[in-house]
């Protein structure tokens, strides 16, 4: 072997262990950046320190098996503006500064738009001030990402936070992704193509993204989700036919005649007279069928809001179709309901809406509807 190939030999192995080592140093960094990112002493958005993790838990009907659903305690939107929409403008900036009870009509919705609670939020800084009809065309380019919506607002001349509309005039942008729906939490591909669009975006109107750092955001939108997995509570009476099985025809007419309307996609619905539903029923059979003995009535517990009384309304119509259509109401497995068992569980949506509002996300608010949607 020459002196050549030895030195060559030599120098490649050189070569080889730098670059072992040169990786192992940035796998060093990267676990040391996650450790600090999730690491950190402030309070979650709707975690403690200390507490367990919140996990499913469906309300039940028996009163031996009943559980309220598992606690979530109170945040503060503050605190997610500063977490989720990290690289904000100061608070005087953004539409949560306003006191409550002072805010206009304009800026309450604009808050709905883009809220610091379960939004990441994007600012956007123009380089001049600039029209509505100009920057809608680019914003309608970026407003879902994956299931999650998008909106923006804009600080208008007035010095108020608004919804972009023609005509107004804007000094600055305010994006905003929502952390999590009912099925899942933004994840980190959603949020390389939200970042990768929103610059397009940017770029086409003038403006200069601040983009929130990716591990903050995902560990916000894990922690929104945990909270709304272990609160997508949905409750349901059922009612037994005493005897034959209904003709859904005769059905119709007694459901009509209780308040129920047919929704276009076969849903029977009880309004709850403001364009809304307070609880809805199910006949348990495809449309093919010609009867059923059994129906369903099930509230959505987290989208009515507690002064609706959803519960109470619900289970107040199903004793009017007990004697309207000679039925008796059952728990999941056939047995009979009885009025203390009814009563306890009434209990338990009371619990549930307490959490709720501790975690400001009171149920049937504008909030809590575009979570559980």
């Amino acid at each position: 072997m020459t002196d050549l190939q030895l030195s060559l030999m030599a120098a490649g192995g050189v070569f080889i262990v730098g670059v072992f080592s040169y990786n192992k140093w940035q796998e060093h960094k990267a676990k040391k950046s996650v450790e600090r990112a999730f690491s950190s002493d402030h309070d979650d958005v709707l975690m403690r320190a200390g507490e367990a993790p919140l996990v499913r838990q469906e309300p039940s009907f028996s009163s031996d098996e009943a559980a309220t659903p598992a606690h979530a305690p109170s945040a503060a939107p503050e605190h997610a503006a500063g977490a989720a929409g990290a690289g904000a403008d100061a608070a005087t900036d953004t539409p949560a500064a306003a006191a409550p009870g002072q805010a206009s009509p304009e800026a309450d919705k604009a808050t709905s738009l883009v809220d610091p609670l379960i939004d990441c939020l994007l600012p956007l800084a123009l380089e001049g001030a600039a029209r509505g009809e100009k920057i809608l065309p680019a914003l309608q380019t970026l407003r879902m990402v994956g299931n999650k919506p998008v909106h923006y607002i804009g600080l208008a001349v007035s010095g108020e936070w608004e919804p972009i509309v023609h005509g107004g005039v804007y000094t600055k942008l305010q994006g905003g992704v929502q952390l999590a729906s009912r099925s899942t939490a933004l994840n980190e591909l959603e949020y390389s193509e939200l970042v990768t669009r929103l610059r397009a975006m940017a770029d086409e109107i003038g403006a200069e993204p601040e983009i929130p750092d990716m591990i903050e955001v995902m560990a916000e939108a894990r922690n929104l989700h945990r909270f709304v997995a272990g609160h997508d509570a949905q409750l349901g009476v059922n009612l037994a036919s005493n005897g034959a099985p209904w003709s859904i025809v005769t059905l119709l007419g007694a459901l009509e005649k209780q308040g129920f309307d047919l929704r276009p996609d076969g849903r029977y619905v009880m309004p709850d007279g403001e364009g809304g539903h307070l609880f809805t029923l199910s006949t348990n059979v495809t449309l093919a069928e010609e009867t059923t003995a059994r129906l369903t009535l099930l509230l959505d517990v987290p989208c009515v809001a507690p002064a609706r009384d959803g519960f109470g309304a619900m289970v107040a119509c199903a004793k009017s179709l007990v004697g309207r259509l000679d039925a008796t109401i059952v728990d999941d497995y056939n047995q009979p309901l009885s009025d203390a068992a009814l009563a306890e569980i009434a209990g338990q949506v009371q619990d549930f809406y307490t959490e709720m509002n501790d975690a400001d996300i009171p149920a049937g608010s504008t909030r809590a509807l575009r979570l559980f949607s």
